[in-house]
Order: structure tokens, then C-alpha cells, then sequence
């Protein structure tokens, strides 16, 4: 029984919520944003597959780029450390 009015205690909570947000108007902004949103997604130009593709390539290749001088970097400074301690 104790489950059931917890359960009962957040339904309440969530519909007091619920309803200060529509009272507000917050809920009916939220709609307009998410349509607006919609709206310019469908205007913008997506890549691809192939395009896609291409691009992660790329991305991939600098990221291990990165890496490799990263770990050289490092490498060649704690042998300078080393050699100085």
C-alpha cells in the first residue's frame, strides 16, 4: 500500500506541474519552439551517405594524427624530464 501512495504522491506532483506549465503558457512556447525547430531542420541541406562518409574519414584520420603527436610529445618530454632527474 505504502507503493501506491508514493506512486500517487508523483502522479499529483507531475500533474501540479503540468498544470502550473500550461497555466503559464510555458507549454504552448515549448510547441512552437519544437514546430520552429522542425521547420528549419527540413531547410537545411543534409550530406550525403556517401558525403558522410568522406567526412568521417577525415575526422578519423586527423583524430589518430592528434593522437600519434600527443603521445610522441609526451614521450619526448618525460625522456627529457627523466634525463634531467
Amino acid at each position: 500500500m505504502n507503493d501506491y501512495i508514493k506512486l500517487g504522491l508523483w502522479v499529483l506532483g507531475v500533474g501540479l506541474v503540468f498544470a502550473y506549465l500550461w497555466r503559464k503558457g510555458y507549454l504552448k512556447r515549448m510547441t512552437s519552439y519544437v514546430q520552429e525547430t522542425k521547420q528549419e531542420l527540413h531547410k537545411c541541406t543534409w550530406p550525403t551517405r556517401s558525403e558522410l562518409r568522406g567526412s568521417t574519414v577525415v575526422v578519423v584520420i586527423a583524430m589518430a594524427l592528434l593522437s600519434a603527436f600527443t603521445v610522441g610529445v609526451d614521450f619526448v618530454v618525460s625522456y627529457i624530464i627523466q634525463a634531467m632527474l
